[in-house]
């Protein structure tokens, strides 16, 4: 049905393969590994029917490969055969296919043997790009992808490949013309076509990494440079050379293993990178280990994956023990060797520093089994520092100890915290020690660390500690009970009467020792104490109105102090309540009352009275003018409530000064009687104005003074 035919173009350093049948296959080329077909036409083709299958090898297993037929009715299957969409009877004489993914992109041609011209073809279709208008029939522009190495040497310009014209040979009077970056424009002049013959060349050495790939357009033109054939592209691939050596993004790389890990544990990657095309060996990598230091306990401790760089653990877990090792950091000189690892390979170095981290593999250990400390009775602090010993890194919680008392404090008078500069726990007490009490304690203390321990370890004996502390008397203050002593009393009790009975003792019971007791702080001077017998008198009367008696209490500060060596004080409060008797008489606020001197103008005041003792030797309070002669006539008092009255002008009166007698008296048990005066100011009063005429108030808007005046009397 079809047979093949073999075509190739070959340059100077590129193995191209056939084929035929007994052809050696020296080195893979990407792209169509036939370059021509042929298929004869019977009157057309019918749908789905495989017509041949096509050879591409991108040497890359040929994934993500598309294909691009020039007659729209035909496709490439996954199996690389050419299948028609539909019937087909106007397939045309020859058929394009154009192959391309990441690794390749070419090109190759199936002639329909026997088939009717179709419509004409374009250089579109010729390259796959899908239908425009027809252009020519006679004549194509076929331009293969071309290779160039690296690196070449003179001489130069050096012929690299060659455009074809299919069908009819072109006219004397059509050039070839090539355009593009790296012809006619930046980097201008690398490639130049013959104009005649098509023949594509390169004018210098070129360097891959710095441009791996050209896309150029050959076209034909006639004498006058219009366009006659094409453009078409011209792709033009650099082949690598290895000419760039591994080199890793750092000189120096830091990894850590935890001390104890299994065989095989994956401590870090190195990773070099080269500049080479990844697609060849000559960016291929593998990694070794040159050297290790130290080399104890074994040369060999690490390994490193060849290919993927990964540097694991060789050594046993026992033998990789932190607190054995000779360092806790090793040392490991990595070179990456390109093209695949082999003798020819260039080689970059980088140096691998690996930490061996702790684990909490060991428990921490008292240096001793018992400590003793002594402390004074009634005083608080550090008393003694428990030292450990842990062989973890102390620089991890592996290492960084925690104490706790677990046995022998019931009142919680001790605390122990750990010091952060020597992992010592200090021991304190936070509650004073009563020598009386007990003159021993006996605490049991744990230490542990801030990390748990692996799970093979264990807390042992030596993770606890017995703490010995003696208790040392002191000589103590006595003691007052209750403190404070509360008593009630009436004000105005006779002066030497008896108040309290003062109670102290000493706490030192294990001592024979008397106490003698004094005043401290008696704020009136009402008080003395027996120093012996502590028997409190009154050396002044009491009196509730006094300013040192505060919400009716009366506070007074006394001493009790032992015969020790040194003698020791201790300090108690008494506090009297005193009970109120009616000894104080009212008094008249205001002092001062003013009025208009005619009696159709203002002419009324209110007053009070006040009284310094408290309920119920206070109000209700009567308020009455005095006993003379005639008084009735021109003053007039009435009672407003329980603590004001109101006093009202009868008649005018010139303006003066008048004292008013009043009777003022409380509602106590037996009822107290004040005889006092008011003084009244009766002064002149015109348009809402009132002159005292040098009264102490100023002169005053009348309207605001009986507005003052109404106000009061609400209030009460």
């Amino acid at each position: 049905m079809f047979w093949l035919e073999k075509r190739q173009w070959c340059q100077r350093e590129i193995v191209c393969t056939g084929a035929q049948d007994d052809a050696e296959e020296v080195a893979c080329s990407p792209g169509f590994q036939v370059k021509q077909y042929q298929v004869e036409y019977d009157g057309g083709f019918l749908k789905d029917q495989p017509l041949l299958k096509v050879v591409f090898d991108d040497c890359a297993e040929n994934q993500d490969v598309s294909f691009e037929v020039s007659h729209p009715d035909f496709l490439i299957d996954e199996d690389l055969n050419l299948v028609p969409r539909r019937d087909v009877i106007d397939s045309g004489a020859v058929l394009f296919v154009h192959g391309l993914n990441a690794h390749a992109d070419d090109m190759a041609q199936v002639d329909i043997m026997g088939a009717p011209p179709r419509s004409p073809q374009t250089l579109r279709e010729i390259v796959g790009l899908g239908d425009i208008t027809p252009y020519r029939t006679k004549r194509s522009l076929l331009v293969p992808p071309m290779f160039v190495p690296e690196n070449q040497r003179a001489p130069f310009p050096r012929s690299i490949g060659k455009s074809h014209v299919i069908s009819y040979d072109m006219k004397d009077d059509h050039y070839f013309r090539l355009t593009g970056k790296g012809a006619d424009q930046d980097p201008k002049g690398v490639f130049s076509i013959n104009r005649r013959t098509g023949e594509v060349a390169v004018s210098r050495a070129l360097d891959r990494e710095a441009i791996a790939f050209y896309h150029l357009q050959v076209s034909t033109t006639d004498m006058s440079g219009n366009l006659v054939e094409g453009p078409v592209d011209l792709d033009v691939y650099i082949i690598d050379q290895n000419d760039n050596r591994p080199i890793f993004k750092e000189s120096r790389y830091s990894g850590e293993v935890l001390e104890g890990s299994p065989s095989g544990t994956t401590v870090m990657t190195m990773t070099a990178l080269d500049a080479d095309d990844p697609n060849t060996d000559n960016a291929v990598l593998r990694y070794i280990i040159l050297r290790q230091s130290p080399e104890k306990p074994s040369p060999n401790m690490f390994y490193i994956d060849p290919e993927r760089g990964d540097i694991i653990t060789v050594i046993s877990p026992s033998q990789l023990d932190r607190e054995t090792l000779p360092t806790t950091q090793y040392e490991l000189e990595i070179v990456a060797k390109d093209m695949a690892g082999s003798e020819v390979g260039l080689t970059g170095t980088a140096t691998a520093t690996i930490t061996i981290t702790d684990r909490n593999d060991h428990a921490p250990e008292f240096t001793h089994s018992l400590f003793q400390a002594s402390v004074d009775e009634g005083s608080t602090g550090v008393v003694v520092n428990l030292t450990v010993d842990d062989r973890d890194d102390p620089a991890t919680g592996g290492f960084r100890a925690m104490y706790s008392i677990i046995k022998g404090d019931p009142n919680q008078s001790f605390e122990i915290h750990t010091n952060p500069d020597n992992n010592e726990g200090m021991l304190s007490v936070v509650k004073p020690l009563d020598y009386e009490s007990s003159m021993f304690h006996t605490l049991m203390i744990r230490v542990e660390n801030e990390d748990p321990l692996v799970p093979d370890v264990i807390y042992g004996p030596s993770s606890t500690a017995t703490v010995y502390i003696a208790v040392q008397d002191v000589n103590e203050g006595p003691v007052f009970f209750p403190d404070p002593l509360m008593v009630t009393k009436w004000e105005n009790i006779p002066v030497g009467s008896f108040v309290a009975m003062l109670n102290a003792t000493d706490p030192d019971f294990r001592q024979i020792q008397s106490v003698r007791y004094g005043v401290l702080r008696d704020p009136a001077g009402w008080l003395s104490v027996n120093p012996v017998k502590g028997m409190v008198n009154t050396t002044a009367t009491l009196d509730r109105e006094s300013p040192h008696v505060h919400n009716n209490r009366y506070s007074a500060v006394f001493m009790a102090t032992d015969n020790g060596n040194p003698p020791a004080t201790g300090t108690g409060t008494l506090i009297i309540t005193l009970q109120d008797e009616n000894d104080n008489a009212p008094y008249v606020v205001p002092s001062v009352a003013r009025m208009c001197e005619d009696a159709k103008e203002v002419n009324v005041a209110v007053i009070g009275a006040r009284d310094k003792d408290i309920h119920p030797n206070t109000d209700p309070f009567k308020i009455e003018l005095g006993k003379q002669l005639g008084l009735e006539k021109t003053w007039k008092i009435s009672r407003i409530n329980n603590t004001h009255s109101q006093i009202m002008l009868l008649h005018s009166l010139q303006r003066a000064n008048y004292n008013v007698p009043l009777v003022l008296t409380d509602s106590g048990f037996p009822p107290l009687t004040n005889n006092t005066e008011l003084k009244v100011q009766v002064c002149t009063c015109k348009k809402n104005r009132m002159d005292c005429n040098g009264a102490v108030t100023p002169v005053t808007d009348l309207l605001l003074l009986l507005s003052l005046l109404t106000l009061s009397i609400l209030c009460l």
